[in-house]
């Protein structure tokens, strides 16, 4: 950056050494035309520099806007994998819950396994240690034939019943067993799936700060062309006013501004809404001098020449858009900004009248709706235009 200014430096400079000065010598045709030729190529390079900045920064912007969608869609499914994550957490505290209630079913089962093996247990350790003898004094003491096999019945019932409780504990057990592999297999899943979008989230977290330091350096390198734009145009306005100098000697036009007010630019149906002064940009959003007024006005509304003097600009001029530029002698200058395509009625070079019409309003340039925008320069430095007005 600080190259390119010392490149302006250098070229204003030079710019400064056109300057046509009194005397035969540097009055001479041909020495006026070749000053003219050089000032117009530093134009044309300049013009071509601006040019390839706005070109540049608008790709800059695009890239940009890019970027910003793309961190709103990194954000919506931030959003989505949050939400999943509290889905997925409640699946885990279910999950563990069941495991744990499973446990404690297993416990429960396996007392109850447990209870009844001891008891069997412990009734064929009777009928071991006793060698039946227990039993069979049950069955002898039966009192007839059919209390004998009433009894015998009961006994082996006792022992069927017991053996098919114990039957049924031990499935029971195999049951919760069972569940508590598959609650504990599900456990595992839903964890697995939790990490997984904490891994994505992470991932996602990683892209958006990344997108943040693209569109930091992207509002960095715009900053560093708006820089470009403005000192180019400092440069035109240098130009432009060596160009007008040297085609007043070549032409011997006098059209010097004889002081007084200036005509107002519009005519009617307009109001001010913006007067010169620091401000807000509504574009940029920086603080920098508005160098002018604005006057809203519809497309299309007609706009005239504050005062006498020469066009010295009359075409495409950075963020002004279609512009107009008139020298009205003695280093007063007025400017006419944002003019509509096709409604530069004058050219570079031409004559004008107070209150000719040289123009018709529009919103081309760097502008947020069709107005006007009006500049009085005075030794080519921007001053307050209502002081001028009438």
């Amino acid at each position: 950056m600080k190259g390119k200014k010392l490149l302006i430096v250098i070229t204003m400079l030079t710019v400064f050494m056109l300057q046509p000065v009194g005397g035969h010598a540097a009055s001479s045709i041909d020495k006026i035309n070749k000053d003219l030729a050089a000032a117009k190529k530093q134009i044309d390079q300049a013009e071509k520099s601006a040019a390839a900045a706005e070109q540049q920064k608008a790709s800059i912007n695009g890239q940009k806007a890019d970027a910003e969608k793309s961190i709103e869609t990194i954000m919506k499914e931030l959003d989505a994998v949050t939400v999943n994550l509290v889905r997925v957490q409640t699946q885990v505290d279910d999950k563990e819950a069941e495991l744990q209630q499973a446990g404690e079913d297993l416990v429960e089962a396996e007392q109850r396994v447990e209870s009844r093996d001891q008891l069997l247990q412990q009734r064929l350790r009777l009928m071991y240690e006793n060698g039946f003898v227990s039993y069979l004094d049950v069955l002898l003491s039966s009192t007839s034939f059919m209390d004998f096999l009433d009894r015998f019945d009961s006994l082996q019932s006792i022992l069927s019943q017991d053996r098919n409780i114990l039957e049924q504990h031990k499935k029971d057990k195999a049951l919760v067993i069972e569940k508590q592999d598959k609650v504990a297999k599900a456990l595992d899943e839903v964890k697995v799936s939790y990490a997984k979008l904490q891994t994505y989230k992470s991932e996602l977290k990683k892209k958006e700060e990344q997108k943040e330091v693209l569109i930091a350096n992207y509002n960095k390198k715009i900053e560093e062309l708006d820089e470009i734009s403005e000192e180019q145009e400092a440069l035109l306005i240098a130009l432009a006013k060596k160009v007008s100098d040297l085609e007043k000697e070549k032409k011997k036009i006098k059209t010097p501004y004889s002081g007084g007010k200036l005509a107002m630019p519009i005519r009617d149906n307009y109001r001010v809404s913006s007067n010169f002064g620091y401000r807000i940009h509504p574009v940029t959003g920086k603080k920098k001098l508005h160098a002018g007024m604005d006057f809203a006005v519809p497309q299309g509304t007609s706009i005239y020449a504050a005062e006498g003097g020469v066009v010295i600009v009359s075409q495409v001029w950075s963020g002004y858009g279609n512009c107009i530029i008139i020298d009205h002698g003695n280093g007063l200058w007025t400017l006419y900004g944002h003019i509509k395509n096709n409604g530069l009625l004058v050219s570079k070079g031409d004559t004008v009248k107070r209150g000719q019409k040289i123009a018709e309003s529009g919103n081309t340039g760097i502008s947020t709706g069709p107005h006007l925008h009006f500049e009085v320069r005075k030794d080519q430095v921007p001053v307050n235009p209502s002081g001028y007005l009438k």
